[in-house]
């Protein structure tokens, strides 16, 4: 507490049973390079020391809600008064054609909503935004505003620490929650890349297709896997062939490569005879 504080002065902590407790029980909090990221972060900004000071809190519960929303995240956290502390943190969204920038360069990567749909967050994604003159994560302390009800002058205070800590988990199980606090949930974000990632397909089926003038023979005729050519007789739709497309930027599971995994099972459905 802050010693220009001239109010009254309570004492210990006021435990409570059913906050928000961190689900690391010990050493650093976050689980995954983008939490540990957004922690880094922070402390590079010099908040380390007094982060710390926010560490027990988190692990003992006292956050007693925690909310995201578009630039904005609140949370009550109980102190050693009765009524609990209000903490916010506040970012500056991206804006509307920012935005476009962000799901235009997403789009053309498949890749990228795969690994947010399977609850990651690609490695290079900083590397994307970058190249778009963005910043993921904020640049500077003047990107973001804290602030808390209590009498504690320094920021961040303990409650204030705290709000980051759990903040830092919410991204570990929910790596859209970082772009929803930038200013896109997971439902638009994912409906714009749908959007964006057809379109970008039925402009290429437009440019790859024979003219018509030059299949009317073969038109109205059921197509196979050895007509489906696009005009060239001598080529040969392999059956496995769209998981080549994946082996450009190798996904794994349980560090088994997912296309050797699954090309045998391609392989088996091919028709006798191919």
């Amino acid at each position: 507490m802050s010693e220009h504080w001239s109010g009254p002065r309570y004492g210990k902590t006021i435990k409570v049973d059913n906050g928000i407790k961190a689900q690391s029980k010990r050493g650093d909090i976050g689980a995954t390079w983008w939490s540990r990221r957004f922690i880094e972060v922070l402390e590079s900004f010099g908040m380390g020391g007094r982060l710390s000071r926010g560490r027990n809190y988190a692990r003992q519960g006292q956050v007693l809600s925690l909310s995201l929303s578009t630039s904005m995240v609140i949370a009550l956290v109980q102190g050693s008064r009765p009524q609990p502390y209000k903490a916010r943190i506040a970012i500056k969204s991206f804006t509307t054609p920012e935005w476009q920038r962000i799901e235009h360069a997403l789009a053309g990567k498949a890749l990228y909503a795969a690994k947010l749909l399977a609850g990651e967050m690609p490695a290079d994604i900083e590397t994307l935004f970058a190249s778009l003159g963005l910043q993921l994560f904020p640049a500077s302390s003047r990107e973001m505003t804290m602030d808390c009800s209590c009498p504690d002058w320094e920021v961040p205070c303990k409650h204030l620490a705290a709000t980051c800590y759990l903040l830092a988990e919410s991204f570990d199980n929910d790596p859209f929650e970082i772009l929803a606090w930038r200013g896109r949930g997971r439902e638009d974000l994912l409906e714009r890349l749908r959007t964006l990632r057809g379109t970008t397909r039925a402009v290429a089926a437009r440019e790859e297709a024979p003219p018509l003038t030059k299949c009317l023979d073969t038109f109205w005729q059921r197509q196979t896997t050895s007509s489906l050519n696009l005009g060239d007789p001598t080529a040969v739709v392999r059956v496995d062939a769209v998981l080549d497309q994946l082996d450009a930027v190798p996904i794994t599971v349980r560090r088994a490569n997912v296309v050797d995994l699954l090309r045998p099972a391609y392989l088996a459905l091919r028709p006798p005879g191919d």
